[in-house]
């Protein structure tokens, strides 16, 4: 096999070319610190990258709805927590006033305190969030949950639309309450034996009326729906805390997803320095007595060979 000159110098130039990129490879991944810095460099680790990145890239964005939903729920935690301490202290009076032992003087002294009650509990339905929504009037969080009408009626104005959003993968929660919720309305068996929904804020009034007029049957009857007003509200704050129980969960979960990807993506992408240098000065070495050795080899010619 004849082998020419320009064949052996090409061969040996390939090689010094393919040595120089493999070290500049290597600066390149020591000064940025990632193994890779072109797709080109490893396709299917390249891929895995991505992939790894987006992953991340959804769990801090679940996390950082969790905690957007959070300080939801703990307006929301808080606002029926207080009505549930308001509405303790209505229902003593309540009993109070359902004594026979009290005159119609004592009544009505207790119904200034009854409407001052009534008052609280309607400031705690109307909660405003940071940003002046209302946070129990559904969807509807620019008007007022509870609000007098027309005809002087204190009504719900908002609806009952609740919306979720994602918290996790298959995972979501509710992030808004509609008022009837916390504040529901109870039934009623009328004079005519007739079953009628009566609001929460009616069942107040209905009390500060008797209040006034010293009817002891419809006050008696006001600490059994008051009772019922209760249990609504202790359910629908049981209901809340279920719901940042289950986000105080997805969030550790999330965080935990960051820190075992972003492990995993270092092991991937990150550059290992000790074996980065090892290779480089490999590298070096070889190159410094490829072309040594390619001065020499240049300078010979077929005489030089003969002897």
């Amino acid at each position: 096999m004849q082998v020419s000159t320009n064949l052996m110098f090409d061969r040996a130039i390939s090689q010094m070319g393919i040595t120089q990129d493999r070290i500049s490879k290597t600066q390149t991944q020591l000064s940025t610190s990632k193994q890779i810095n072109n797709p080109s460099d490893a396709p299917d680790q390249a891929a895995t990258i991505t992939r790894l990145k987006s992953a991340i890239d959804r769990q801090n964005s679940y996390v950082a709805t969790i905690n957007s939903v959070k300080d939801k729920l703990s307006q929301q935690e808080t606002a029926a927590s207080n009505a549930t301490d308001v509405l303790t202290r209505l229902k003593e009076l309540t009993v109070q006033a359902a004594n026979d032992t009290y005159s119609a003087a004592d009544r009505k002294s207790m119904d200034l305190e009854v409407k001052q009650l009534r008052d609280q509990l309607l400031s705690l339905a109307n909660t405003q969030d940071v940003n002046g929504n209302f946070i129990f009037s559904g969807s509807r969080v620019g008007k007022q949950a509870f609000a007098t009408d027309d005809n002087g009626k204190l009504v719900y104005q908002g609806d009952q639309t609740v919306s979720s959003t994602g918290v996790g993968d298959q995972s979501a929660v509710d992030i808004n309450r509609s008022g009837t919720n916390p504040f529901d309305k109870i039934v009623r068996v009328d004079a005519s034996n007739k079953k009628v929904a009566v609001g929460f804020f009616q069942v107040i009034d209905d009390l500060s009326a008797a209040l006034q007029s010293n009817d002891a049957g419809s006050i008696k009857r006001a600490v059994g729906e008051i009772g019922t007003m209760q249990q609504g509200l202790s359910d629908s704050l049981a209901s809340i805390g279920a719901a940042t129980n289950k986000i105080d969960n997805q969030a550790s979960l999330a965080n935990e997803n960051v820190l075992r990807m972003k492990s995993t993506l270092s092991q991937v992408e990150d550059t290992d320095y000790t074996k980065a240098i090892a290779d480089m000065n490999k590298d070096m070495l070889a190159l410094q007595a490829a072309q040594s050795s390619f001065a020499k080899v240049s300078q010979l010619n077929l005489f030089d060979y003969i002897k």
